[in-house]
Formats: structure tokens, C-alpha cells, sequence
């Protein structure tokens, strides 16, 4: 994917005419004779959510780095914000938030005091920095705990009060490095709804790197997949879905009969007899349906149902990474 750095748009062909909150164009990034990123770009419109997936060692996290400007680059350009990564440094660490793995709280402080610290190092008037956290903590239903010690927190809520600490200086770009990494499921599903209720109220724009690839196919507008340094491939989730084969149509029957003259009709066609189906190749497109359809309509055959079935993103990144292991 090609971008332009110094273009407050999407360069041609970039599918978005949203300005960028984050654009880099050659990013590389050598330990020694390791290369770790090797000349990736990167659009990354205002106001959405953008998923980075990869396995352990892809380099997701030193883009991450890169991007918060934590290391430098070895090469490449980009902006953050609209600022210039290499020039503006200070400008761009303004203007964006940091959640890592591990959450940054201090277990000594109570929810409040940690906002309170963060709206201190931010800089904020007093009256600004206790208004900030009264709304942070009454937003993450932190409200009730606000004066209990962190310590003794959950781990879903230490997460929610680290989201927040992120928050106090209203960042325009919001970096998430694995934000749901050890939690359970219930506590990843609150973060969440935390987070596309952020995008959605606030119009940030949310970088995420996660190992759960339902996560990413959930929350994010986009989705780009990094190994060994290279994006290999970069789309919606449901356009990643399409690169790989494997989509078909499951037709059900009510009767052998039935089963037997849908089999005549589609040479490519796969049968469960015991189950009464028939697993036709073919994706979830208007045109793929309505061609089923209209064949078994001509032929008088009656299905009992049809739904689709299409590869998800575990599919599309063992097939384009031949790697098992979740995308860490």
C-alpha cells in the first residue's frame, strides 16, 4: 500500500478521503543484523480503528515504538496527529496515548489519586484535572472505587482505570498495545465496547495491536498483517477473509431425494448424507447466492435452508504467515 507523507488526505487509492491521523511511508528498524520492520506504510484515517496482527517477533510492537516515538526509526517518514514524527516529537507525544500490556497504574494510589497524577504530569490546572477524572472515573463505572486502592482491583478494572489514565489528556490518537491480554472473557468485551463507544463519541483514532484475532475483527475498521517485518496484507476484515479459499454455501434438504438432485446440479459439490446437506463452493456475494438460487429453482429442487460459510481471520493468518500460534 502506498502513502504519501505530507498529504492531509488519502493518497490515490487508499479507498478514504478522511485526513490521516497516522501515515508513514518506509518504515525500517534494525537490531544488528536483525531487521524487525523493513520498509512498511502505513494510512490510517481519523476516527478509526486500525488493527495491526502479526506473530511473536513481527514487529508489531517496535512500530508501536516507532510510531509513540519511543525509539527512532532507521528510516522511513511519518506523521502522527500532523505532526511530523522526526521534526515535531514533542507535538506528537502531546497528542497521543499509550496503553501497553501491562497497565500502568500504581497499586499505592487510589483510582483517583492515579488520575489525578496523570492530569499532573499533563500539566492541567487543578479544578481541569479533577473535573477530568470525576468524568473518567463516572464514565468507566469507576466512580464507586475512586477512593479504594488500586491494588485491589480486578484486572478488568485495572485495565478500564489504565484506558482512563490514557484519556486524562485527550488524545487525538490513542495507541493500544495487547490492552486485553490476561483478561477473561467478559472483561475483554467491556473493553471493548470502551473502546468503539471511544472512537464513536470522541472521533479518536484507536492503533491496536491484539493476539485475539476476534478482537481485531470485531473492533477494527481495518486490519493489516505484519510478519517478519513486511505487511503482507492489509484490508477490512472481510476482504482479508476473501483472499483465502474455503467459502461455500451449506445447503440443507428434508429429504434423500432432494439431497440427490442438488448433488446432480453442482459437479463441485460436497454431501453429508447422514446430515442431509450439501457443501457447495462459493462466497457470501449477492451474485454467488442468487446463481445457487436460481439453479436449484429451475430444477425444482426445494432446500430446507441455506447459510454461508466463509474463512475467518485465523484462516487468513495461518494461510498467509503458515503459522499456527495466534497473532502475538
Amino acid at each position: 500500500m502506498t502513502s504519501t507523507i505530507g498529504s492531509s488526505t488519502a493518497p490515490a487509492g487508499a479507498g478514504s478521503a478522511l485526513p490521516a491521523a497516522i501515515s508513514a511511508v518506509g518504515l525500517a528498524k534494525s537490531y544488528g543484523d536483525k531487521v524487525v520492520l523493513d520498509g512498511i506504510d502505513l494510512y490510517i484515517p481519523e476516527g478509526t480503528v486500525f488493527a495491526l496482527l502479526g506473530p511473536n517477533g513481527a514487529g508489531k510492537t517496535t512500530t508501536v515504538q516507532i510510531l509513540s516515538t519511543l525509539i527512532p526509526a532507521d528510516a522511513g517518514a511519518a506523521q502522527v496527529a500532523g505532526y511530523d514524527l522526526a521534526a515535531a516529537p514533542d507535538a506528537v507525544r502531546r497528542a497521543i496515548g499509550v496503553t501497553g500490556q501491562f497497565a500502568a497504574v500504581d497499586n499505592l494510589l487510589t483510582a483517583e489519586e492515579n488520575l489525578l497524577l496523570m492530569a499532573d504530569l499533563q500539566h492541567l490546572p487543578r479544578r481541569e484535572g479533577r473535573r477530568r477524572a470525576a468524568a473518567l472515573l463516572d464514565r468507566f463505572d469507576l466512580a464507586e472505587v475512586a477512593r479504594t486502592p488500586a491494588a485491589t482491583f480486578s484486572g478488568g478494572m485495572r485495565r478500564k482505570l489504565d484506558l482512563a489514565m490514557t484519556l486524562v489528556g485527550e488524545p487525538r490518537v490513542i495507541f493500544l498495545d495487547e490492552p486485553t491480554t490476561g483478561l477473561d472473557p467478559r472483561s475483554r468485551r467491556t473493553m471493548r465496547e470502551l473502546i468503539r463507544d471511544l472512537v464513536e463519541r470522541e472521533r479518536v483514532t484507536v492503533f491496536l495491536t491484539t493476539q485475539y484475532l476476534e478482537e481485531a475483527d470485531q473492533l477494527a475498521d481495518r486490519i493489516a498483517l505484519l510478519d517478519h517485518g513486511r505487511l503482507i496484507a492489509e484490508g477490512t476484515a472481510e476482504e482479508l477473509k476473501r483472499l483465502i479459499p474455503g467459502g461455500h454455501l451449506r445447503l440443507r434438504f428434508a429429504d434423500p431425494a432432494e439431497l440427490d438432485a442438488a448433488a446432480a446440479l453442482f459437479a463441485a459439490s460436497a454431501r453429508d448424507d447422514e446430515a442431509l446437506a450439501l457443501r457447495v463452493p462459493g462466497d457470501a456475494s449477492v451474485t454467488a447466492l442468487r446463481a445457487v438460487l436460481d439453479t436449484l429453482d429451475a430444477a425444482a429442487v426445494r432446500a430446507e435452508s441455506l447459510t454461508v460459510h466463509t474463512p475467518d481471520l485465523d484462516d487468513v493468518f495461518l494461510t498467509l504467515t503458515g503459522r499456527k500460534e495466534h497473532a502475538r
